[in-house]
């Protein structure tokens, strides 16, 4: 099994269930990254840096499966097509692994990472030793899929390009529908009906945050169960939160409202799967968050302390910022790089809205992922930038459209007793840790 794109959250999980499972696995990937080295370092694969034709395994016993991000034209891929090789996109893979085992699947625009997760660590603390594909390490010194012993396997799944409809799916969560990925949906009522599709799959329980609009998506059949869940006015303390849940009190070391929201949906959907609820809410006790999202990265320039977290969305960020505000701080100094030329263009007055609730901001310009910027004439980072200083009310905001020149600025304006987070889908966290490393 090839995996082409095998360096992002999502192939690289796929891939460690493949070796798991007795595959040969290879893959290549555009540029190295972490997802790659911890591929080396725990033995499924070395994958080749740049895409070549060599790079797909000689004779006719392969399958190449490629991510949503590598176009038809990739070399690789007309490769196998040139020698009649199986070339599938990732869904093929992920339907077929989540038909091997009992699955949770954790799906919804915010909050899947987190509450997969927490998921996870709830099962394996009530003993029922899961296996996850995760689109982050999660936590704990745990990689983002492990294969497991038990009879389940939780999933994150993805609605940007519709892979969570080819699953098989026992306990269906669904965490919030906002609109994200304006190239998939062309309006919110697109998104949910695709979000009521996923819900459909489930055959034993569907686990929903208990808003009459999600709820209204859930498929009414009298076999499967529909579970709501909320955690109202959790009380917020430095960086963590209390709340109560079914006569437990739950205490988590991550902060925020939203954290509690989401750990709440995790331990129903451990409850559904038979987890004992006292192991499971000890399981999320000793949780420290997922790969990238509020993660601590140090101390960066003037004893200042930095944090990454993935947040790309306007509800993210604002949910993030939020959550720093609990943490004893000077000011709070956020970074934002946008990610996706479309995204940018639609929500950038939402953006700078929720970027506003910092002290002071710094953005950068777009990721682009799979888009090109001369189909998106006009979208950049400093548009976010203009909408921000609208609406921030004379706060700092500064338009750095490279790496650089934001490293810079942040030497300057960075002091004793600030929070710094720097945020994004794509490679900005390299900024935060040259921050912490200079």
């Amino acid at each position: 099994m090839h995996f082409v794109g095998v360096g992002g959250a999502g192939m690289s999980a796929y891939a460690r269930a493949a070796h798991a499972l007795g595959a040969e696995v290879s893959g290549s990937d555009g540029a190295d990254g972490p997802y790659l080295r911890r591929l080396a370092a725990d033995a499924v694969l070395v994958a080749d840096i740049g895409h070549r034709a060599e790079n797909v395994p000689p004779g006719e016993d392969v399958e190449l499966y490629y991510s949503s991000a590598v176009a038809p034209e990739n070399v690789e891929r007309r490769a196998a097509r040139e020698r009649g090789i199986a070339e599938r996109p990732r869904a093929v893979l992920l339907g077929e692994l989540s038909a091997m085992r009992r699955t949770i699947a954790v799906a919804g625009t915010h909050g899947k990472t987190t509450t997969a997760s927490m998921i996870v660590h709830a099962l394996r603390a009530a003993g029922l030793q899961p296996g996850w594909l995760v689109g982050a390490p999660i936590g704990g010194g745990l990689a983002n899929a492990e294969w497991g012993e038990g009879e389940w396997l939780v999933i994150e799944a993805d609605e940007s390009d519709r892979s969570m409809l080819s699953l098989s799916v026992e306990i269906a969560l669904l965490t919030n529908v906002e609109l994200d990925h304006h190239a998939t949906f062309a309006s919110l009522a697109q998104l949910q009906e695709a979000f009521r599709e996923f819900l459909a799959l489930a055959r034993t329980a569907v686990v929903v945050w208990d808003r009459p609009e999600l709820l209204a998506l859930a498929p009414g059949r009298s076999e499967v169960e529909l579970v709501g869940y909320d955690a109202p006015s959790p009380t917020l303390v430095r960086g963590g939160s209390r709340f109560d849940w079914r006569g437990h009190e739950v205490v988590l070391e991550v902060p925020g409202a939203h954290n509690a929201l989401d750990a709440a949906g995790a331990l129903e959907a451990a409850r559904v799967a038979g987890a004992d609820a006292a192991l499971a809410v000890q399981g999320l006790a000793g949780f420290r968050g997922a790969g990238r999202r509020f993660q601590p990265l140090g101390v960066g320039p003037n004893d200042a302390l930095l944090f990454e977290d993935y947040a790309h969305h306007p509800s993210e960020i604002a949910a993030t910022l939020r959550a720093a505000r609990t943490l004893e701080h000077r000011r709070l100094v956020a970074v934002f790089q946008p990610h996706l030329y479309s995204r940018t263009a639609l929500l950038a007055r939402e953006f700078g809205q929720a970027l506003a609730l910092a002290d002071a901001v710094v953005v950068l310009d777009v990721y682009p992922a799979r888009e090109r910027a001369e189909d998106h004439p006009g979208a950049s980072g400093l548009l976010i930038a203009r909408a921000c200083a609208d609406a921030g009310g004379g706060r700092p905001v500064y338009w750095t459209p490279a790496f650089a020149e934001a490293e810079r600025v942040l030497r300057g304006v960075l002091d004793a007793g600030d929070v710094c987070v720097v945020m994004g889908a794509g490679d900005v966290d390299a900024l935060g840790r040259a921050l912490v490393a200079s």
